[in-house]
């Protein structure tokens, strides 16, 4: 493990301004962790290490001129492999399909990052197209989480959360549309950041409205509350190509993240209102509540008055997402990729099931399912009314085992309760239908050694409360000396 595997990046930009160490010397650094170790894990797949070297000289070179630089400066990043692109980098999208994929402009929040001066360093894994709550595919394989090499990272970000954890990047950035962050965040042990639906502008073409049902959010993932404050510092701001994107927020979520949260009363559900939970989960995250009291907080019990069981809302999850995959199929046909004709037999056999059902969806059934999602809105809002947070597991499980042939997915029953294997077993698709900031904190490890995370969850637009309570929680639970690296476990 090399000495720097674990620095925060907040601390990395700080060293790097007052030329305590180069920003060579750290992308150096990281490139070497990455070379070492990730093939125990398979977190990146794809390195620029050039691109990356030279980036880190040019980030000196401005420091010796005295130029003005950004809050990251020369501080290595890790992008996901699926629609976060970077112009020049492959983009393969987990896919055998678009494997030479390479994109031609940035999006908006990657180009926002390197703006304040993050240098890419890769792209990580992720399944195809992002689909399911587990990171495995044809083309790459799957990821594991650093605390169980048998096990997966989670997904659908979980080659992000993976580098992370395993010290091969100080920060990474993900994207959220069932609990893509939250998921691997929990599986891995690190902090994974939803922030409320508009907060970082997502500009999606052809179709600038696709990313609302059910609602998409890129978000960082990192080792520390205030590394992904100053991440959604950076990312966050409104766009004039993105028709749902926020007005820029007053203030400096780092800042907030150090307010505390002496006064509050917390809303606890161990169910969210109807979903199984493992007892082993459960004894970490009830564990976990008295770190909130600690801070000077109130935990209350609550009981979430879910409209519809747990099973019909994961269905009524997979008719949304679908809805997403028709938008991409309809692209593709404007590329001239016939995604489900001549490429049918190279996509997750999982996935095209989804895909061709959305395709047959009628108009009234669309109506229903915004019906249904308005019901869990209403429900979760009357949970929230008279709490500025709510705390809940994030998931049903703490290890997911990796599965053969790009196939993994989640267990079918927790507790002897079927549960839909691709997302039903994660308590974190609620928020994509109602849009509410949400973070996977680490709330600690099982007997067995996993990690467990609670997520936090709050008001829509009060995405500093959420990261005040996780800043709070981890000066009285810290996390930093669980990961197996740093204990010396994958040297």
């Amino acid at each position: 493990m090399g000495e720097l595997d674990y620095v925060p990046g907040l601390d990395l930009a700080r060293m790097i301004r007052h030329r305590e160490i180069s920003a060579a010397e750290v992308v150096d650094s990281f490139l070497a962790a990455i070379d070492s170790r990730n093939a125990l894990v398979n977190a990146f797949v794809h390195v620029i290490g050039d691109e990356a070297r030279s980036a880190a000289r040019r980030a000196d070179e401005a420091l010796a001129r005295g130029d003005l630089v950004g809050p990251l400066h020369g501080v290595p990043l890790a992008i996901k492999d699926l629609f976060d692109f970077k112009a020049g980098v492959p983009a393969s999208l987990g896919s055998r399909v678009f494997r030479d994929f390479v994109p031609s402009e940035s999006c908006s929040y990657v180009q926002r990052l390197e703006d304040a001066g993050a240098i890419v360093v890769g792209k990580t894994n992720t399944p195809e197209l992002g689909f399911k709550g587990t990171t495995d595919n044809g083309l790459f394989g799957s990821t594991k989480s650093p605390f169980d090499l048998s096990a997966n990272a989670g997904g659908s970000s979980g080659g992000s959360a993976a580098a992370v954890a395993e010290g091969l990047v100080p920060l990474s950035q993900g994207s959220d549309g069932g609990g893509s962050v939250r998921i691997p965040a929990a599986l891995c042990g690190v902090f994974g950041f939803k922030p409320s639906f508009g907060r970082i502008a997502v500009v999606t073409r052809p179709n600038l409205f696709t990313k609302d049902t059910p609602f998409l959010h890129p978000g960082p993932i990192t080792r520390t509350v205030e590394d992904a404050a100053l991440m959604l510092d950076v990312m966050s701001g409104p766009d004039p190509l993105d028709p749902f994107s926020l007005p820029a927020w007053d203030g400096s979520f780092l800042r907030e993240a150090s307010r505390g949260i002496e006064g509050m009363q917390i809303a606890y559900s161990a169910d969210l209102g109807g979903y199984p939970v493992e007892p082993a989960v459960l004894k970490v995250v009830e564990s976990a509540l008295s770190a909130f009291e600690a801070c000077g907080a109130t935990i209350v019990p609550v009981t979430i008055d879910l409209p519809y069981p747990q099973e019909e809302l994961s269905a009524l999850w997979h008719r949304l997402i679908g809805r997403t995959y028709v938008d991409f199929v309809n692209s593709c046909e404007e590329q001239g990729i016939d995604l489900l004709g001549q490429h049918a037999d190279e996509l997750d056999p999982d996935l095209l099931p989804l895909i061709e059902a959305a395709l047959r969806a009628s108009a009234r059934q669309a109506s229903k399912d915004s019906i249904m999602r308005s019901r869990v809105f209403e429900a979760i809002n009357d949970s929230l009314r008279a709490f500025p947070l709510l705390v809940a597991p994030v998931l049903s499980v703490a290890r997911v085992a990796d599965g053969p042939d790009g196939r993994t997915v989640g267990p079918r029953q927790v507790g002897g309760v079927d549960v839909d294997p691709l997302i039903g077993w994660c308590l974190t698709y609620l928020f994509n239908f109602t849009g509410h900031p949400a973070a996977s904190v680490p709330a600690g490890l099982t007997d067995e050694g996993h990690p467990v995370g609670i997520q936090l969850v709050g008001a829509r637009g009060r995405d500093d409360l959420v990261l005040r309570a996780s800043s709070a929680f981890a000066e009285v639970r810290p996390w930093q000396d669980t990961y197996p690296n740093r204990r010396g476990l994958h040297r």
